[in-house]
């Protein structure tokens, strides 16, 4: 399946940012919205890490007026910030819209403009794409937002060029995910480039969630996933396929795994992932070495063996394609962020 694990859009990989004292992160809330919505990034940005050696970020929820706001349920959400913390803050969230038909208030187009201005990091999810375009931060841009709202993000605002097939994209100052799941995915990613793999992993392990999911995988497999015996026989074969990633790896013995012959192996590993096994053992190749490019000193070319890629020229090949960059560049940009830790 298709950072990238990081996509980044068309710009270069961003260079990590550390985070100083106070780092503010400004969420903004709305009346009607989902509590997940806002948990998502309180989870990620809100909660105190004392087991990490860094200044942490400092959470605020922002609503167009301040006070009582009435959320999914019944409940009530009360804030004193208003669209002027939201402006001055060094990381602006839109976790969603309260409609996708309507246009967002001049009140908040301003505020938004003037965080860009400012130089923040501004960030959608789900829904909160279309705040964003709104505003006409996304013009001329790459964006996603969830599935179902793609095709009506292209048409109301025909200047963003709308990618409906990632989870998540990083087009530098200007970051834009799917559905709400796949904005904890973004979260993670912008951890790690503040603060490196290390301490996005344990974010991840604490939230029980896998440390790294690809910005560019699809938001959704079209097959639906069979329930028949076979599942469990082509996931035995992914666990023990994952289990010997350095090794060499072939269809023949992926299938020998699941007791299939290769052809019928082939059809049923698709319909259960939407994608094919060979794409599958590349992702995952990618994606292990990630975490050596980012805490190890090995060469690129033992880490290419070290997942399983025959030779370093093919390793480079699609680390680029998945990657958008080098990954000398990517150990460069993300070394930096571990280095800072201390």
């Amino acid at each position: 399946m298709p950072i990238p694990a990081t996509t980044t859009g068309s710009r270069p990989l961003p260079t990590p940012r550390r985070p100083a004292a106070a780092h503010r992160v400004a969420v903004l809330a709305y009346p009607g919205m989902s509590v997940f919505e806002t948990g998502i990034v309180t989870e990620v940005f809100g909660l105190a890490r004392p087991e990490f050696d860094v200044d942490w970020y400092d959470l605020v929820l922002c609503a167009e007026q301040p006070g009582p706001l009435p959320v999914v349920g019944g409940a009530s959400l009360h804030t004193p910030y208003g669209l002027a913390e939201l402006a001055a803050a060094r990381t602006v969230i839109v976790p969603g819209v309260a409609d996708v038909t309507a246009d967002p208030s001049p009140e908040l187009v301003t505020a938004l403009r003037q965080a860009h201005r400012r130089g923040a990091r501004i960030m959608s999810i789900c829904s909160g794409a279309f705040a964003l375009a709104g505003a006409g931060l996304l013009d001329g841009r790459r964006a996603t937002t969830h599935w179902r709202y793609a095709e009506l993000l292209a048409r109301r605002y025909p200047r963003v060029e709308v990618d409906p097939d990632v989870l998540y994209l990083d087009d530098g100052d200007l970051l834009t995910s799917a559905g709400s799941a796949a904005g904890l995915d973004l979260c993670l990613h912008v951890i790690r480039g503040d603060h490196g793999a290390a301490i996005a992993n344990a974010v991840a392990r604490r939230l029980v969630i896998p440390p790294h999911r690809d910005g560019g995988q699809a938001q959704f497999v079209e097959a639906p996933v069979p329930t028949d015996p076979d599942d469990d026989r082509i996931a035995g074969s992914i666990d023990w396929a994952l289990a010997h990633l350095g090794e060499p790896l072939t269809v023949a013995q992926l299938a020998a795994q699941a007791h299939m012959s290769s052809r019928t192996y082939l059809r049923h590993f698709a319909r259960a992932t939407g994608t094919s096994p060979i794409r599958w053992l590349i992702d995952q190749r990618i994606r292990a070495s990630l975490a050596m490019l980012e805490e190890t000193d090995l060469a690129v070319e033992q880490v290419a063996r070290a997942v399983g890629f025959d030779t370093p020229v093919t390793y480079r090949h699609h680390f680029g394609r998945s990657m958008l960059t080098s990954p000398t560049a990517y150990r460069r940009a993300f070394r930096t962020g571990a280095g800072q830790r201390a």
